[in-house]
């Protein structure tokens, strides 16, 4: 039976999932978390097959999720996969751009069988184009995309590394989820499936579109410290404190950055917030208050007081934040080899919270021939197909 959580939006939407990893993995974990019934598809065991592996807590653990394995380059492996394939709502693939399509399981394959179905292929830079076959990771994207040029550079002059995969994560996962969705809602009104390519590399330009548009749209050369966004102004940055540690000021308005100053002793620089000029002595000034106190104290005095300060917390500490906790975001979930574990609940808008711990899957096992079964195929044929090794 399958591992649900709890029902939700997407209630009733099978997923067939091919990735292990990265932004279509991210996906449909979204999808899943919204209610659909996502089933990760994988190669059936053969010598010399190494597919990657997760780790047991990686995209919570596959929560929700059912599994079943085929061989996709055998004729019968490619027909069971069909036949599941026509009684689902959506098929998600990242392999490289035409890999399915050699396989014969492509966009135009499963239509035949499901025409409502939508399919999503993502990849790093899109089906077509001249990078379209080039290899690549999340930091891949982001560096062809603007955002690590527009982060700055950092250590060795060069862009830091961002402390998340925010090129998988947003301008891939999410793009994917929200367009299978969109693709779903326009199914519903018209009955017709579509294709979906997602590229992550376009995903990050949206993602910089503020600066992309404003290259566009007035020329010139936008680097970073070119706006306020970007570290032009000492009322938008990030400040360590006594303690060594660090607080993020985003005092962007006039009034929450005037409230700022007046807190720290400085009020008589708040007039000077944009004055171009002025900006080496209000970070001057800045990190001097900032540095005579601990990021708690600065937290203590200027969070609640309109000041737009935060403080810039490690993962040890938001996990045990009181405002997450009142929130609810972390879970109980039980894992069948390492036992009962916490994890990040379902938090995003309009996801269903479980009450109590979930069960999450077993990974070593299989659910393929009751999936099978379930989709219509004779128990006789699912045996055969068992016995032939091109299903397990």
């Amino acid at each position: 039976m399958p591992n649900v959580v709890a029902a939700g939006p997407l209630a009733g939407i099978t997923v067939l999932d091919l990735s292990t990893v990265g932004p279509a993995a991210r996906c449909t974990h979204l999808l899943a978390g919204y209610g659909a019934s996502v089933v990760k598809v994988g190669p059936v065991p053969t010598a010399g097959a190494e597919p990657i592996v997760p780790p047991f807590f990686s995209y919570s653990g596959h929560r929700g999720m059912r599994r079943a394995l085929f061989d996709l380059k055998d004729a019968l492996g490619k027909e069971a996969f069909l036949a599941l394939a026509a009684g689902s709502d959506v098929v998600v693939e990242s392999f490289r751009p035409g890999v399915m399509g050699r396989l014969g399981l492509g966009y135009d394959a499963v239509s035949a069988r499901n025409p409502g179905i939508v399919y999503c292929s993502t990849s790093g830079y899109g089906q077509d184009g001249p990078h379209a076959q080039w290899a690549g990771h999340d930091l891949d994207y982001l560096a062809v995309g603007g955002y690590l040029a527009m982060s700055g550079p950092g250590k060795h002059e060069v862009p830091p590394l961002p402390g998340a995969t925010i090129a998988d994560a947003a301008a891939g996962g999410m793009q994917a989820a929200l367009a299978i969705t969109a693709a779903l809602a326009g199914r519903a009104a018209t009955g017709r499936g579509s294709y979906l390519d997602v590229s992550v590399a376009d995903g990050v330009l949206w993602l910089m579109s503020l600066a992309i548009d404003e290259q566009l749209a007035l020329g010139g050369d936008v680097q970073p410290g070119h706006d306020v966004l970007s570290g032009r102004y000492a009322c938008y940055a990030t400040y360590g404190t006594k303690d060594g540690k660090a607080v993020a000021v985003g005092a962007i308005e006039a009034k929450f950055f005037a409230n700022l100053c007046e807190a720290l002793g400085c009020g008589d620089l708040a007039s000077l917030q944009y004055d171009d000029g002025a900006q080496p002595r209000l970070r001057d000034a800045l990190t001097e208050a900032f540095g005579r106190r601990t990021r708690d104290e600065c937290v203590e005095a200027l969070a609640g007081a309109d000041t737009c300060v935060a403080p810039v917390l490690e993962l040890g500490e938001v996990v045990a934040d009181p405002q997450f906790s009142v929130r609810g975001v972390v879970g109980i979930a039980t894992h069948p080899e390492h036992g009962e574990v916490r994890q990040l609940a379902p938090l995003l808008a309009g996801m269903p919270r479980p009450e109590g711990s979930v069960s999450l899957p077993d990974l070593g096992q299989s659910d393929t021939e009751h999936l099978l079964k379930e989709a219509g195929v004779d128990g006789e044929t699912v045996a055969r197909w068992v016995a032939q090794g091109v299903v397990a």
